[in-house]
């Protein structure tokens, strides 16, 4: 497996190996004593599955106090998927990466706990997958506008299709502390 190292530490792009020929391929999608080994915690406790037409935005999305870890990949289409560092006390807070996800180049980025997380669709459909460090806790989420100007994301969709819930987020500056990670307790 390939693994690159991001601005953001932490956050990895991973490139698995693929094992083909004119039958197909084969993947390693998940080993737990791999992706150990790259620090990525456990134990993985959902796995959730997310099918969206061209110009869907999902995030930026955050759970606090039990923050999540994601391991994303999309398994049909093609993504703009980013992380953003939202750990108080962090020397990267506020910063964040991107990365292109698609089914043809089969790579997974690690979103670490006490990140928040998004992506748009740029392909007509996408069927983006993700494991989590820890269960969905609705009342724990909160959501980062997309277009926060100071994070100024560059995303490739001007007009992206949002959710009731990616409506109603707010600027990151905007967010009151203790409603935010901290360092010391994501790493």
């Amino acid at each position: 497996m390939n693994v690159i190292e991001t601005e953001l530490p932490g956050a990895l792009i991973l490139e698995p190996r693929v094992f083909g020929d004119d039958r197909g391929y084969f993947i390693e999608t998940w080993n737990q004593g791999r992706y150990a080994e790259l620090g990525m915690p456990g134990p993985w406790v959902q796995d959730n599955l997310s099918f969206s037409q061209r110009g869907v935005l999902r995030g930026l999305h955050y759970q606090h106090p039990t923050a999540q870890g994601k391991l994303v990949s999309v398994l049909q289409g093609d993504v703009y998927d980013v992380a953003v560092d939202i750990r108080v006390g962090s020397p990267t807070f506020g910063k964040w990466v991107g990365v292109t996800l698609s089914a043809a180049n089969k790579r997974q980025f690690w979103v670490p706990p006490g990140f928040a997380h998004g992506f748009v669709v740029t392909s007509e459909t996408a069927l983006f997958c993700y494991k989590c460090t820890d269960y969905y806790a609705p009342k724990e989420e909160g959501s980062i506008r997309w277009d926060d100007p100071d994070l100024g994301i560059p995303w490739p969709i001007a007009d992206p299709t949002l959710s009731p819930k990616d409506l109603a987020g707010v600027c990151l500056k905007d967010v009151p502390p203790d409603r935010l990670p901290l360092l010391a307790l994501t790493g």
